[in-house]
């Protein structure tokens, strides 16, 4: 099954804020392995960049509909149901996104690529619709760095601590505000498939 296969089932089955969450999550993965191909960060046991794009897109697969309250255990029920698949590996980074409910806890960069930014995509997409014309491409950085470190009542579903984990030497070891421009950036180059 193509992308933008993919892409219609999460449309179709998700809210629709889940759906555009689950496309800038990919595209954040996406630039992370990218940030680390280009760096000479990425290790022997990193997957390939595919598996952090597919398991970007597919994470909150079963957030919606019967399985949203149960999310993160049913993840394999609703690939099935959807005609999905993913392999071993990328099942293991969607479930590293959230180790507090599946207790898998990130080892490789993907695992802890998702980890660190699954919340931040809400937080960029946030302070974009402050904004009045609710456009990524008018958003500055530097507005975002400021909502993320100095405004913490702001989207305060964003699970800060867990965002600056990338700085972590046994995992991403990127700067903050560096892990934040990566994400930034990528979705607003890409504001169009998230409809921002």
């Amino acid at each position: 099954m193509n992308r933008d296969e993919i892409i219609k089932i999460l449309k179709d089955k998700l809210e629709l804020n889940v759906a555009l969450h689950s496309i800038a999550l990919e595209i954040c993965m996406g630039a992370i392995y990218d940030y680390l191909k280009i760096n000479g960060k990425l290790k022997e046991n990193d997957p390939s960049k595919e598996s952090w794009l597919k398991a970007g897109l597919l994470h909150d697969i079963d957030y919606g509909g019967k399985y949203k309250e149960d999310h993160c255990y049913k993840t394999q029920e609703a690939l099935d149901e959807y005609g999905l698949s993913v392999s071993p590996e990328e099942m293991r980074i969607i479930k590293a996104h959230a180790p507090m409910r599946t207790n898998i806890l990130p080892e490789n960069n993907a695992e802890w690529a998702i980890y660190c930014a699954d919340s931040l995509t809400g937080l960029i997409v946030a302070v974009t619709l402050v904004y009045p014309s609710k456009k990524l491409a008018e958003v500055k950085l530097s507005s975002v760095l400021k909502r993320f470190h100095k405004d913490p009542k702001f989207a305060s579903g964003t699970r800060r601590e867990e965002v600056k984990k990338c700085e972590n030497p046994e995992g991403l070891n990127i700067p903050i505000d560096t892990f934040i421009e990566i994400c930034f950036e990528a979705m607003k180059n890409n504001a169009q498939e998230i409809e921002l």
